[in-house]
């Protein structure tokens, strides 16, 4: 496992335009404003990655919880499906029935979204509040596979209930980790 850590974009960033097929529903598209006045959870991962499947049950209900509470969430996955098949469309949506995904799981084929995020891990997470500025982006808890930490998801929910709050959180926030995104040949961020 090669780790790599979130970018940590600036807070107060504005959550950049996208627009992508959702692979649960027959490739409907989802942008980002079809989203507004909501706040707004965007996730990038992969079927794959044993830092994703190291938490996806718990991120799942996380996830879910938030949409219950009036968040938008996106799940995107932006991997290069030639070299990484498991990460294509279909099992897309195979792996977003499995966890039970309330939200849609969105495919990033050009990977323009992941680079218009500064997305460089998986699972890598942003917390943006109603107007769609940045207020969390790093790790969803401290817990890795093969750690003895438990899987809690206490960074990610303590983000998304101050947003929901209009709770001031705190600055320092510690950066996510896990796999690369799989970058297509030549593809590669300049930031990465």
């Amino acid at each position: 496992m090669a780790a790599v850590h979130s970018t940590m974009q600036p807070l107060g960033t504005a959550a950049p335009e996208f627009c992508l097929p959702d692979t649960r529903q027959n490739s409907s598209s989802v942008s980002l404003s079809d989203l507004q006045s909501k706040p707004l959870l965007v996730m990038f991962i992969c079927n794959h990655c044993p830092y994703v499947i190291h938490v996806v049950e718990r991120m799942a209900e996380i996830a879910n919880a938030a949409v219950d509470q009036g968040f938008a969430v996106v799940a995107i996955s932006s991997n290069d499906v030639d070299y990484y098949p498991q990460d294509g469309p279909a099992e897309m949506a195979d792996f977003a029935a499995q966890y039970r995904f309330d939200f849609p799981y969105l495919y990033d084929q050009s990977q323009a979204v992941a680079k218009a995020f500064n997305a460089a891990c998986t699972p890598d997470f942003f917390v943006y509040d109603a107007d769609h500025k940045l207020k969390y982006r790093g790790q969803m808890d401290a817990s890795r596979p093969a750690s003895s930490q438990a899987v809690n998801g206490a960074e990610l929910s303590t983000a998304i209930n101050a947003v929901i709050d209009g709770r001031a959180l705190n600055q320092t926030q510690t950066p996510s980790i896990g796999c690369n995104i799989k970058w297509k040949a030549g593809n590669e961020p300049d930031y990465y």
